[in-house]
Order: C-alpha cells, then sequence, then structure tokens
C-alpha cells in the first residue's frame, strides 16, 4: 500500500507538507524525544541524520580550549541546523556542539532518504537551501558584530531583548559572555559600568533593567 498522508510531524515545516514525495520519504524520518541539558552532538562527531525539530530548542555553541564559549545560533520549532547540512553535503564532520536548552521533540532523517530527497524533490532541496542561506546570513552577522561592534551596545540590545519588555533578566554573566562572543571579565565590567550609570541593578543570576530608555540609547549608537 502507497500510503502518502503527511506524518503530523510535518505540520511544523508548512513548506514540505504538500509534497506527495517527501509525505512518502518522511515516513523513514526517527522520532526524537531529547531532555534539556543533553550534548546531541560534539566537536569531531559524524554526521548520521538531517535534524528538523518540531519542539523546543537546541544551542549551538563552539568551545575553546580554554572553555570560552560563544553562541553561533539557536535551532527552534519548524528549523534546522547549517551545521548538519553542511556536514552532509561536504561528507565532513561536526566543528560545535550542540546542547538541548529545553527538552526537543525532533525528527531525524537518515543520510540516505536526505540525499534522495534533495535530488528528487524541488521542494525539499528549496527548503535546505533557504534555510541554509537564512542561517549563514546569520553567522556573518554574528562575525561583523563581534568584529566591529562595540559591546556595550550588544550588550544593552541583549539585556533588552532578553527583558522583552519586563524590568528583570536571569542570567548569569557567563552566559551574557557566551552570547556575545566575549570574556566574563569583560562583560561583568561594562555592566558594572552600566550599574554605576544607574541604568541597572546587579544581583545574584539576575539584573535588574533600572533605565530601558537609557539602555535603548546605547544599543542605538
Amino acid at each position: 500500500m502507497n500510503d502518502t498522508t503527511a506524518p503530523d510531524w510535518l505540520g511544523r515545516f508548512p513548506a514540505l507538507a504538500l509534497d506527495p514525495e517527501l509525505r512518502r520519504v518522511a515516513r523513514t524520518a526517527q522520532p526524537l524525544r531529547v531532555p534539556a541539558g543533553v550534548t546531541i552532538f560534539r566537536p569531531g562527531d559524524a554526521c548520521q541524520s538531517y535534524l528538523m525539530v518540531v519542539e523546543g530548542a537546541v544551542r549551538v555553541q563552539k568551545v575553546s580550549e580554554h572553555g570560552r564559549e560563544i553562541v553561533l545560533y539557536r535551532v527552534e520549532a519548524g528549523q534546522t541546523c547549517v551545521l548538519t547540512t553542511s556536514c552532509l553535503l561536504a561528507g565532513g564532520r561536526y566543528p560545535a556542539e550542540g546542547v538541548t536548552e529545553t527538552e526537543v521533540t525532533a525528527v531525524a532523517l537518515p543520510l540516505a532518504p536526505f540525499h534522495e530527497l534533495l535530488a528528487g524533490s524541488d521542494t525539499f532541496r528549496r527548503f535546505v537551501f533557504a534555510s541554509f542561506g537564512e542561517r549563514l546570513t546569520e553567522l556573518m552577522v554574528l562575525v561583523e558584530a563581534i568584529a566591529f561592534g562595540r559591546l556595550d551596545g550588544r550588550l544593552a540590545r541583549r539585556l533588552l531583548a532578553l527583558g522583552e519588555g519586563a524590568d528583570r533578566v536571569s542570567i548569569t554573566h557567563q552566559q551574557l559572555a557566551a552570547e556575545l562572543g566575549s570574556a566574563r571579565e569583560v562583560v561583568s565590567r561594562v555592566l558594572k559600568d552600566f550599574e554605576r550609570s544607574g541604568w541597572l541593578t546587579l544581583e545574584r543570576g539576575q539584573i535588574v533593567l533600572r533605565d530601558a530608555a537609557a539602555l535603548a540609547r546605547i544599543a542605538d549608537q
């Protein structure tokens, strides 16, 4: 019997759900449910499947030999991992690690079906390369920000984004440093400058935003 009804998870990927060939091959995808805090791939690991996140978030980061971290991007519901795509296309290995930030529900499309769809489905091929291009653009923006952007402005923007209109952000200095691609000591120094200016108050594991308008002015410089 040729059952081409769409698997439930394809609803998270509306660009793919109407392709009959993709619906057929998608049934070979392996469902995954991973708790928060699990490292799902590490530098040097081989890429065995095309990961598509249905629910939750995976943080993709690079960690130096001295323990310094930089968050490259996050893979959230309806998204795929650009490093996985790159490794599958080039036959390489992961250059960074992926850690689940929340419980993650995902599907893993094995290597052979991935290449079958890439060769035979225009819809899937457009989806893969559109996702790849979007993520590559985000990474270039990150590189530009780290190389040329002022840390105080980037830090103010990140605090306002994390606060989402609230006046309290639960985050450590180390986590902020990883988000911004900087050292914890440097981030702490800038935060202290902000505190002396009366724009925020530093508490254990939290930052209280006292003057969002002043932070917004710094963010826009």
